[in-house]
């Protein structure tokens, strides 16, 4: 096996395009914080991103930051410190729960993964803060997309496909990202003693009231945060930011206009930095020993439902995040991770409602051997399947960029 190393965007190409003569695939790998994503790549070759790193070009006054893809987070977010800004859309790193903790979390990977925290229900997803990126593709052509301003005209959204493609398509070697600024302050209003279904209840509520929540979290009974803070068996997490003035009184109006819903308490900024840092990083599940973890993206409606049918049939550990938008799960690893149940339960789920909506598992921790046997992503439709394919084909033909790692396939293309 070889090491290619690239070290600007010229040499990058010159590696894919000397693994395309060859049609021996490569492994992408940035920081190497999310090599357990996916279904094993079936590589000859590792391409090793790290030298593409430092950030190229920030400009706080247009809220825009340009950096190579293989950029620490933990970089960008210092040099977005120094100017009170951030990532809004709070990217995730996994260490814990993927059991990488030395490994650093990328910008490019993030991106790569469209991952995102809690809070995608005010700020949107990764893709919506990808402005553009320099790559390589399967083909070892140089392309670029998109641009260094928010609102830029350039044909296909091609940024948006590649958020979620792992590595798929192309090879990035530079990103730009739009950046907002921090909120001065932060708070959490807590409920307790809340069953799934009232929660639900409450996080439609309160994300559809005034009060700019931006995030919205549930811990039902039998999940507990590995941390100092006290929070207490069915617990609804509501996070307020801002200046505050503003933040005191959406914190107060949520405690006065819900008191009835369950035992209220509030965490200061310390606190709920914390606490939402946890939620994010899937800390609740994180210490569950070789349990397969899942990740489930339904309607909001529908994310307590599901969790509670999972449980009835499984020993599963669950909690919700996006308002009930996104559930996570944790079963035993067993032969199929619990798949045919998970994957059956949401179908039931939705045609218990109104037949309308979609669900989407992905199997994000388990050992290697399940991540081969058990399909990791939801599988597609037919003809979305043709279309992925295509789309797959027209970037990289001969299969050479992390091949296997969202679907079987052959090296060599089809």
């Amino acid at each position: 096996m070889v090491t290619f190393v690239p070290s600007d965007l010229s040499e990058l190409r010159e590696a894919v395009a000397e693994a395309l003569a060859a049609e021996e695939p490569l492994e992408i790998v940035g920081g190497g914080s999310k090599r357990a994503l996916g279904r094993p790549v079936q590589a000859a070759h590792t391409l090793d991103l790290s030298r593409l790193s430092g950030i190229r070009d920030y400009a706080p006054s247009e809220l825009v930051l340009t950096a190579g893809a293989a950029t620490p987070l933990a970089e960008i977010e210092r040099a977005l410190a120094k100017h009170n800004q951030m990532l809004a859309f709070e990217p995730p790193g996994w260490g814990g729960l993927l059991g990488v903790e030395d490994a650093a979390p990328t910008l490019g990977g993030v991106l790569a993964c469209n991952l995102s925290g809690p809070r995608r229900v005010k700020a949107g997803a990764a893709r919506d803060h990808f402005l553009g990126f320099h790559a390589v593709s399967g083909r070892a052509e140089i392309f670029k997309a998109g641009g260094k301003v928010v609102k830029n005209v350039t044909g296909y959204d091609l940024p948006k496909l590649m958020a979620g493609s792992y590595g798929t398509l192309a090879a990035l070697e530079e990103v730009t990202v739009k950046v907002l600024p921090e909120p001065e302050t932060v708070a959490t209003v807590l409920f307790a003693g809340l069953a799934p279904g009232a929660a639900g209840r409450l996080m439609a509520a309160a994300l559809g009231s005034p009060h700019e929540v931006s995030g919205a979290a549930y811990l039902p009974a039998g999940t507990t945060m590995p941390l100092t803070l006290s929070i207490r068996p069915g617990t609804a997490a509501f996070r307020v930011e801002g200046p505050a003035p503003s933040v005191a009184f959406r914190r107060d109006a949520l405690l006065r206009e819900h008191r009835e819903s369950g035992a209220a308490s509030t965490l200061d900024a310390s606190g709920s930095l914390a606490f939402w840092r946890a939620i994010g990083e899937v800390a609740p599940l994180s210490a569950l020993g070789e349990s397969a973890v899942w990740r489930i993206s339904v309607a909001p409606a529908r994310g307590a439902a599901i969790g509670e049918a999972v449980a009835r049939s499984l020993d599963a550990v669950w909690y919700l995040d996006w308002g009930g938008g996104l559930l996570w799960l944790a079963v035993a690893e067993r032969e199929d991770a619990g798949a045919q149940v998970i994957r059956a339960a949401i179908r039931a789920t939705i045609r218990g409602h109104d037949g309308h909506g979609t669900g989407h598992a992905t199997l994000v921790k388990a050992s290697p051997a399940l991540r081969r046997g058990v399909p990791v992503f939801e599988p597609q439709p037919p003809p979305l399947a043709a279309l992925s394919q295509r789309v797959k084909d027209a970037f990289d033909p001969r299969h050479i960029l992390n091949p296997g790692r969202m679907v079987p396939t052959e090296p060599g293309g089809s």
